[in-house]
């Protein structure tokens, strides 16, 4: 065991859900213990049943356990039946539910640092545990309470929020209002200060048309609600930027004017994070009372089972758990 981790040892490891079982979860968990086995100390909660034939694991009952593991640490919970790779079996849907709720207890008890979560499959879930919401995300504000959250897209280079997500375009302006925009801003903010380490947080605010509205001549939406609230923010001491054309706001020099960019839609923020890394994104959920990342990326059925899955953005998502986890953690070290 390394110095650094050794260090380490009185934190709290980070809790990663499988996940569905038959989808690369298993695969990609077992590839980011490999990496990160000396740096990032975490557990997976699932059946070590569903792990891929010959993946060395550590059954363990509690979650310090893992900090002392030498193969790849394992909370057991029972799925009851065997993993198909490429099937998503609806007889898995309670447990794929109940492993997400207990990573949230084990964190919010201080067991955990942090919650990573792999891919879920919304539709299993919903046929065969009648999951009443939309995603992760929904589901762990549930469990935080009805908390007011905030999607975040990250990679080194670049943090993005949308202020809306999977809506279709032609919906976006009238969801997009003031007190939908200032909680996604605020939310950002505080996040940036509690979370990344930011004292003083640089936020670019990109505009809903193209260029910005230019004035009125491609439409009033920055001048009658965007730049009036910023202003406000502006105010109160927010380092804002903006409203921005958003087709030049993403570039590197113009990345290094900022912590994070909020956008007005889901495309205006998901491309230029993808562009730029499309492997090795991380989803972060802004606004619970615990950290909460996952990978950015889906169940990827069609090479379930292959061994070809690349576990990237898994890895980036448990180090930033790691990271955030500790960042709060020092804030708060009750």
């Amino acid at each position: 065991m390394t110095a650094d981790r050794s260090v380490s040892e009185h934190l709290s490891p980070v809790a990663l859900t499988m996940g569905e079982p038959a989808g690369i979860g298993p695969e990609i968990a077992a590839k980011a213990f490999e990496t990160l086995r000396e740096d990032v100390p975490f557990f997976l909660i699932g059946d070590p049943h569903h792990l891929p034939e010959g993946v060395d694991f550590t059954q363990i009952d509690h979650p310090a356990e893992a900090l002392r593991a030498e193969s790849l640490p394992v909370l057991p919970h029972d799925f009851q039946t065997p993993r198909v790779p490429g099937q998503a079996q609806a007889e898995h849907a309670q447990a794929v539910i109940d492993v997400i709720a207990r990573a949230v207890e084990l964190t919010q008890a201080g067991e955990s640092l942090a919650v990573c979560t792999n891919p879920i499959n919304k539709k299993a879930l919903k046929d065969g545990a009648n999951f009443p919401f939309p995603g992760h995300t929904e589901y762990l504000s549930h469990l935080a309470g009805d908390a007011d959250v905030v999607m975040m897209l990250a990679c080194d280079e670049l943090r993005v929020v949308p202020a809306t997500i999977h809506i279709a375009l032609s919906e976006v302006p009238a969801a997009l209002t003031r007190e939908t925009l200032e909680q996604v801003i605020r939310t950002t903010h505080a996040a940036l200060i509690r979370d990344f380490g930011h004292t003083a947080p640089r936020i670019a605010i990109a505009g809903l048309n193209p260029h910005a509205g230019e004035g009125g001549a491609m439409g009033m939406d920055e001048i009658n609600m965007i730049a009036p609230l910023l202003e406000d923010l502006r105010a109160e001491g927010l380092d804002l930027l903006g409203p921005l054309p958003a087709d030049t706001m993403f570039h590197a020099s113009a990345r290094a004017g900022y912590d994070a960019a909020v956008c007005m839609y889901h495309d205006q923020a998901l491309i230029p994070i993808k562009t730029i890394d499309f492997s090795g994104g991380v989803n972060v959920t802004l606004g619970l009372p615990f950290v909460r990342t996952s990978p950015d990326h889906g169940t990827a059925f069609d090479i379930a089972g292959t061994g070809t899955a690349d576990a990237t953005s898994l890895i980036n998502a448990l180090r930033m758990a790691h990271q955030m986890g500790l960042a709060r953690r020092q804030e708060s070290p009750s």
